[in-house]
């Protein structure tokens, strides 16, 4: 059963969503709606969602404000009447976007989406405690990610660089192909080992290891895969110190 949460600010429209969604009683339970995305994001500190549905314009606050305000890991739907408003929500990592009047069969087809997603979720918490138990006990550190339909198991000394990508983050690895997570930098941060992984700008998390050059006065490094990556000026000093 997907679990999931309407915030929008006109309640016409919510009521009509949640008639869309009776059709579908069996695979979907609303459990709260919300009017004032402030309330929302206090309901979401406490309690796990596998859906939301989102509008975009609204009066307190829009959709897009209201993602960066929270640490989602369950299924974004926008529903809105603005069809412009499509591409930003791609890159805030939407996973559908239903427009007002909403079509059933596309309502339809997002539900079974957050199903196959839903299904194929995996709890990494016990394979991330084997890993920090065996991480103790050997030099090369390894995290554990699920990407792709698969759990990946990465070695840290190999990743270069973490980079921001809206509601994602790419990781770029020594010799591989970069990999997508469907996590924030922020998120992605507490995976990695401080003593070697320092964040130097709001977009940018780098394996100290791997920095080539250091320009302290134009505030860049150069990686190893010769990367040009800025560094926050107010991190300058402090980089120097973690060498």
């Amino acid at each position: 059963m997907i679990k999931a949460i309407i915030v929008d600010d006109e309640s016409k429209s919510i009521e009509n969503l949640i008639w869309e969604l009776g059709s579908f009683k069996d695979d979907i339970k609303v459990l709260q709606t919300f009017t004032d995305p402030k309330e929302a994001i206090l309901f979401l500190k406490s309690t796990k969602i596998d859906a939301l549905f989102l509008d975009i314009e609204m009066p307190s606050m829009n959709g897009f404000t209201f993602l960066d305000k929270i640490n989602n890991d369950f299924a974004v739907i926008f529903t809105t009447a603005y069809s412009e408003h499509a591409l930003k929500a791609i890159r805030k990592g939407a996973y559908d976007y239903l427009l007002k009047p909403i079509n059933h069969l596309h309502l339809k087809e997002a539900i079974n989406r957050v199903k196959k997603r839903k299904i194929s979720t995996v709890d990494l918490s016990a394979i991330e405690k084997i890993l920090s138990n065996l991480n103790k006990q050997e030099t090369k550190k390894r995290i554990a990610v699920y990407t792709d339909g698969c759990i990946t198991f990465i070695e840290l000394h190999k990743i270069i660089y973490a980079e921001a990508d809206g509601s994602y983050t790419r990781l770029i690895i020594e010799s591989e192909k970069e990999i997508m997570l469907s996590k924030k930098l922020k998120e992605v941060a507490n995976l990695l080992d401080n003593n070697s992984f320092y964040r130097i700008h709001n977009s940018y998390i780098v394996n100290l290891h791997k920095i080539k050059k250091f320009f302290k006065t134009e505030a860049y490094l150069i990686m190893d895969n010769n990367k040009k990556i800025p560094v926050a000026r107010h991190k300058k000093n402090e980089l120097l110190n973690h060498f």
